[in-house]
């Protein structure tokens, strides 16, 4: 049992280094982290629902996925060859269009979430 949770204890560990290579290698997962995190501070001043509070988090997590698998792709064509080869870019380029496709369905997400209470929010400063 003890090896279980030790190995358990490693799993984690091995999981958070490879979030750490994504944060330290890729700048887009740095644009992701900034925008993640002006969405949430702009969830908590709307006081978002806690079903609104579900689905952003789903969301910025696809976002976050899509970004780790995209990294261990690139990574592992480029371990597997360092000449340009068809397939090798057509990796590459697929998981960077995995990676636009959650980025432009965040952005919609945000917008029908965020936007509504944002503009009535807006309004009731502002006395329009």
């Amino acid at each position: 049992m003890k090896e279980f949770f030790l190995s358990r204890v490693r799993a984690f560990h091995y999981a958070f280094q490879g979030w750490g290579y994504v944060l330290r290698t890729q700048r887009n997962a740095w644009i992701h982290s900034l925008i993640a995190t002006v969405v949430f501070f702009l969830g908590l001043w709307l006081d978002l629902s806690l079903q609104d509070w579900a689905i952003i988090v789903l969301t910025a997590a696809l976002v976050f996925t899509a970004e780790f698998i995209n990294t261990a792709i690139e990574s592992v064509v480029d371990l597997a060859t360092q000449e340009h080869h068809p397939l090798a870019k057509a990796g590459k380029d697929v998981g960077a269009a995995a990676v636009l496709v959650a980025a432009l369905a965040a952005i919609l997400v945000g917008l029908l979430i965020l936007g509504p209470p944002l503009w009535e929010k807006l309004m009731a400063i502002y006395d329009f």
